[in-house]
């Protein structure tokens, strides 16, 4: 171990200690100090992205999938500015990100004199799109203020942090520190007295339903032992996986169906666990929701924040929803179920089902050719495109917490990206991305990326030669004035050989299993390209996030 080291080389050591074993970025004048050091040690897979945004949404798939911390590295003005999209998408889903981006030297900072890759309050744009924004000052601070933002970035509620650390601190050289270990992440305690009064609460219902959010991911374990005792489920989009979605008891994500919400007529209870009941999954939060309604979340500001509640309990989801099963399995709070309890929630989820199928006629074909194909366990990711909003958010069948990835925010674009990253954190598990021909566009270059990285993943490319949402939205609501939704689509058969990726066309939903295994076998990066032009719409317009209708 070196007696003296510079900042950049314990940023690396430091990385290295959380048991990062990929990072993503740019390389540039103001972060290459620390890149020097990546590359000298040789011990973290550095992932040279195309651009910011790219970087930045890479890493944020990479933590999702992979659960713990992704660690995206920019450069600073315009450098960090790039990646402020993906990074509010980060913010958006709650996913730790480390963002470490340079700076200019500390003598010339904030004096306007529009140094190179200077820009005017650049930590005041870091706050606004994270979780919290530090300003390394001196190379003495450097490693306190990164152990601090790690461990911001892990607690819960998680999300993306910036660090910015001055080039000449990168570059200065300081005594090797004596710990590099990083911080140990608080969780939230629930009270012993909250969880009895929910207990307490819930002893008597004989129709109770969960709703899980991202922020339950961690918590399949105590949701099965619930369930044992009676309790339904459904999902946010962000909880998909929590408990297998081909489980009896589970209405998976169709959370806003017309049949489930007549279902949640009958429910005489509902737990909301690690959910924002966002608008969209909501009607504008007027969903009737089973009453009363409780809710459990680590963030104590969730607390009635979309929905009135009867309860709410502060806390870690595993062990709040571990501490409610405890008690009512215990004899003081015997839990007797309806006997059609289990019937209704699956005739519900049938009858969703089936109005999903005839909307998206005649793509029900490929849903059900892509549910033969796919192999167990794989990673499903989602750019905003007009297949996903019409059924890429419920099918295919997830059976892990970590078998998602979507663009949660509704930033167009993130899907190539975030399938690289994905990718590279599912341990030889395959990745598919659903994408729209226009969202492909934003971040194309990354295409390189993945054909560099040799990631393994298939890109569903749904082509209907432009914004096909935008253009319902305009049918329903612009007399049919379909402006600058129509796109100049290129040749993808050419673009995948100019990148040098394997590519096949689907115009015929008749060979559509046969071109999905074929194109899930082929090694790395894959393209198949669906002619939706050649196929035709679907049944059913989708003209925007659902509403409640008049």
């Amino acid at each position: 171990m070196p007696e003296r080291a510079t900042v950049g080389d314990v940023v690396a050591a430091f990385l290295e200690r959380c048991r990062v074993a990929t990072a993503f970025g740019v390389i540039s004048i103001h972060n290459m100090p620390m890149l020097d050091a990546l590359g000298r040690r040789a011990r973290l897979r550095f992932v040279p992205a195309r651009g910011e945004a790219g970087a930045l949404a890479m890493a944020d798939a990479y933590g999702r999938v992979g659960g713990g911390l992704g660690v995206a590295i920019t450069s600073t003005g315009t450098g960090a500015a790039n990646a402020a999209g993906a990074q509010v998408e980060a913010e958006t889903a709650g996913t730790p990100v480390l963002h470490l981006t340079g700076q200019i030297e500390t003598a010339y900072l904030d004096r306007g004199r529009a140094y190179i890759h200077e820009a005017r309050d650049q930590r005041g744009m870091l706050r606004a799109i994270s979780k919290r924004a530090y300003r390394v000052w001196s190379a003495e601070s450097a490693l306190g203020t990164l152990k601090d933002a790690v461990r911001t970035a892990l607690t819960a509620p998680r999300g993306p942090v910036s660090v910015e650390i001055p080039i000449d601190v990168q570059e200065t050289a300081i005594d090797w520190p004596a710990d590099l270990e990083p911080l140990p992440v608080p969780v939230a305690v629930p009270s012993e007295a909250a969880l009895d009064r929910l207990a307490d609460a819930l002893a008597s219902a004989k129709r109770p339903l969960l709703w899980l959010g991202g922020g339950a991911r961690h918590a399949g374990a105590a949701v099965q032992r619930l369930v044992a005792l009676g309790f339904g489920v459904v999902t946010s989009v962000q909880g998909r996986g929590v408990i297998a979605e081909d489980h009896p008891m589970t209405l998976g994500a169709f959370n806003l169906a017309p049949p489930v919400e007549a279902f949640y007529a009958t429910c005489d209870a509902l737990l909301v666990v690690g959910s924002r009941l966002r608008g969209n999954e909501t009607l504008k939060y007027t969903l009737k929701l089973p009453q009363p309604l409780y809710q459990i979340d680590a963030d104590p500001a969730a607390d009635g924040r979309a929905y009135p509640n009867a309860s709410f309990v502060a806390g870690d989801a595993a062990l709040a929803l571990a501490g409610l099963a405890e008690r009512l399995a215990s004899a003081r709070r015997p839990n007797t179920p309806d006997t059609r309890f289990a019937a209704d929630l699956a005739a519900a989820r049938t009858a969703a089902e089936a109005a999903m199928a005839r909307a998206i006629a005649p793509y029900d074909r490929l849903v059900a050719a892509l549910q033969a194909a796919l192999p167990g366990g794989a990673v499903w990711v989602r750019d905003i495109t007009l297949s996903n909003s019409m059924w890429g958010n419920r099918r295919p069948t997830l059976t892990g917490p970590r078998d998602g990835v979507h663009a949660l925010g509704g930033g167009i674009g993130l899907g190539l990206p975030m399938a690289i990253g994905a990718a590279l954190a599912a341990s030889g598990r395959k990745t598919v991305a659903l994408i729209g021909d226009g969202g492909l566009m934003l971040n194309l270059g990354e295409l390189a990326t993945a054909v560099q990285e040799r990631a393994d993943l298939v890109l569903l490319v749904m082509n209907d030669g432009g914004y096909g949402v935008i253009r319902n939205i305009q049918d329903a609501h612009y007399g049919g004035r379909r402006m600058y939704a129509d796109l100049y689509t290129p040749d993808f058969a050419a673009l995948a050989l100019g990148f040098g990726v394997s590519y096949r066309r689907l115009a015929d939903l008749s060979c559509a299993e046969t071109t999905l295994r074929d194109a899930l076998a082929a090694p790395g990066p894959t393209v198949v390209e669906v002619d939706m032009i050649a196929i035709g719409p679907f049944a059913s317009a989708f003209a925007g996030p659902p509403v409640r209708k008049a």
